[in-house]
């Protein structure tokens, strides 16, 4: 069973951690960045205010301007599940971000990670 606790967890708590996991392997914030705003839609402004409000989660997923239509692209296991085979709708949306960030620090390009080839 999946860990229902991230749900009310504030993504201001996880969001250093995806920064430090792209910079310990020469990535960039600002293609963390770049990321967030390729999956939710949201911009620089946005996403400052999300970070100082400490959303959480849930809020963070719902109130996403528009995720992104190629989201069903994003496919393979992160934390030992199938992304494309999570049911819920919220932990499938919170490891499609795990993945493209760990995809970002195992030195994929922004072309591939953001699905601009397929």
């Amino acid at each position: 069973m999946q860990n229902t606790r991230i749900f009310t967890t504030s993504f201001v708590s996880v969001y250093p951690h995806y920064i430090t996991k792209a910079e310990k392997k020469g990535r960039t914030k600002e293609e963390v960045h770049e990321i967030i705003f390729w999956l939710t839609g949201y911009d620089e402004k946005s996403l400052q205010e999300l970070l100082e409000k400490r959303t959480d989660f849930q809020t963070f997923f719902d109130e996403a301007p528009k995720l992104n239509p190629n989201v069903s692209l994003i496919k393979g296991v992160i934390c030992g599940y199938r992304v494309e085979d999570i049911e819920n709708e919220l932990m499938r949306n919170i490891r499609y971000l795990d993945k493209l960030i760990d995809e970002l620090a195992k030195g994929k390009s922004m072309e591939k990670i953001l699905r601009k080839s397929e």
